[in-house]
């Protein structure tokens, strides 16, 4: 099977010398809820302080405005009674003037917010990495944006599942499948979805597919582990990675995965 290959190094070694000196690039950061919000700040301060990026603003529902400073970078959307998004043309901004969006979860799960989230996706004109509970939300949706919007889907073997049978894709996943049975099911679903990026962990190896290639990963020879993998800084990496390495989807994540 020629479309994958296991690596224990970047597939590209000089694509940070594509960063820019000087900080370039907005990324919108939007998720959070009246009651779960740390992950974004974090994940903000970590983009602003490792990477070049010259704005990375922040979104949260206004009911957080309590428990959040008025500060620059941060910014309030109108919310529902439930302290989550609700449709708004703000919210549909956020997606259009970011060079790159992250969704990375903290969302209510309610169908205003779905409605919200998936109606202000389907407008963005950049890319958007999906990452913990904002692949739930928007599981039931991903036929409306999957081929028409540059997707980075940061998923368990679980969600992709969900996702797989969302789209009635005709060929399932396993969770218990061999590691080449996926590989093979993932060089299949990203060749019918070219816009979309997977990247999820199996039997501790890391599998990364984009355009119908496939690269495994050990997870040992990154700075990951199994938790780290879903709760820590890979969105922003992803988004760094290529946000300065456009049409690069399947180099610069692999990259960014031994960040």
């Amino acid at each position: 099977m020629d479309f994958w290959k296991k690596i224990t190094a970047p597939l590209e070694k000089d694509l940070e010398w594509n960063f820019p000196e000087q900080k370039s690039g907005t990324v919108a950061i939007i998720g959070g809820n009246n009651n779960n919000f740390s992950y974004e700040v974090k994940l903000a301060e970590y983009l602003s302080n490792n990477y070049s990026v010259e704005k990375v603003e922040t979104y949260f529902p206004d009911e957080l405005k309590k428990s959040l400073p008025n500060i620059p970078g941060i910014n309030f959307l109108e919310s529902t009674e439930s302290g989550s998004f609700k449709k708004s043309e703000a919210l549909n901004s956020a997606f259009q003037t970011s060079d790159f969006t992250i969704l990375p979860g903290d969302f209510s799960k309610n169908s205003a917010t779905n409605i919200a989230i998936s109606e202000a996706l389907k407008t963005a004109t950049s890319p958007v990495v999906l990452s913990r509970d904002a692949i739930d939300l928007l599981t039931p949706n991903f036929a409306e944006f999957i081929e028409d919007h540059q997707l980075f889907v940061i998923a368990s073997m679980a969600q992709l599942q969900k996702i797989f049978r969302s789209l009635l894709y005709p060929k399932m996943i396993l969770l218990k499948a061999p590691l080449m049975q996926t590989a093979e099911t993932l060089h299949k679903f990203t060749l019918s979805y070219e816009n979309c990026t997977i990247i999820t962990i199996l039997e501790g190896q890391i599998v990364l597919a984009s355009q119908g290639k496939v690269v495994i990963i050990p997870l040992e020879k990154t700075k990951l582990n199994a938790l780290t993998f879903f709760t820590g800084n890979l969105p922003g990496d992803i988004t760094a990675y290529n946000l300065w390495n456009p049409g690069k989807p399947l180099e610069a994540s692999a990259s960014a995965l031994f960040h």
